[in-house]
């Protein structure tokens, strides 16, 4: 079993206490949806290498965030092994040819989890009421523990109120982004109780959010600007 003692300094960088009493700086890390956020979404469950299009800049948005010192970690639902489309392997085999493409471009994934169950699944195995699939906050848990990583210091970008929902139980700071799902997500916002931290057009322009935050800038709150380039801030 992990024992884990934190110190919390001044700057808010934390610390973590291991079993042989040793101090280490925790680990940031910017939680990323795969399908719609860093690659398109086909209309038809994404499993097939040739359905695999990076969105533009999502590369090079990644490759920032390695270069700003963030772990890049993708959090995925994948109901459609419980329901019957693909198998596990598929999953592995297309999240690796988008690691490889990211590669090319420069950029590195730190970690992949996804969920392959769903309550209503066609395949038994997998009709589990789990702790993974988003909303709930599981497989950002597991990371935690995984890469010792300090939770409120950290991002979830998603395309889905589902995402966002995960990230603010996991108490990270939340991005919705118009790629994907999110244009239609948007509109539901007034209806929900949990909300995105911000709103951006891409995940290119959510990781100048990130670098401003993490710089200490900070937002600004809604202006006409603001929504011209995708970047919303509420205020609280």
């Amino acid at each position: 079993m992990r024992i884990f003692k934190y110190l919390k300094i001044e700057n808010q960088t934390r610390f973590l206490k291991n079993q042989k009493g040793e101090w280490k700086e925790m680990n940031k890390a910017v939680f990323l949806d795969r399908d719609g956020v860093i690659t398109q979404e086909p209309p038809y469950y994404a499993h097939k290498i040739d359905q695999l299009e990076l969105i533009p800049k999502s590369a090079e948005a990644i490759k920032g965030l390695n270069e700003s010192g963030f772990k890049v970690i993708v959090i995925s639902n994948q109901s459609g092994v419980a329901r019957g489309y693909y198998q596990e392997k598929d999953i592995k085999i297309y999240n690796n040819e988008m690691k490889k493409q990211l590669e090319e471009k420069g950029a590195h994934i730190d970690a992949i989890y996804y969920c392959p169950h769903y309550p209503e699944a066609t395949i038994k195995e997998y009709r589990i009421d789990c702790d993974c699939r988003k909303p709930k906050p599981g497989m950002l848990k597991r990371a935690k523990k995984d890469l010792d990583l300090d939770l409120k210091c950290s991002f979830l970008i998603g395309d889905k109120m589902s995402d966002i929902e995960a990230g603010y139980r996991a108490g990270c700071k939340t991005i919705l982004v118009l790629t994907g799902q999110g244009n239609g997500e948007l509109k539901k916002i007034s209806e929900m109780k949990i909300k995105p931290n911000y709103i951006s057009k891409d995940l290119h322009t959510a990781i100048q959010i990130i670098n401003r935050n993490n710089s200490g800038e900070g937002v600004n709150t809604i202006t006409a600007k603001d929504i011209v380039e995708g970047e919303i801030t509420y205020d609280e």
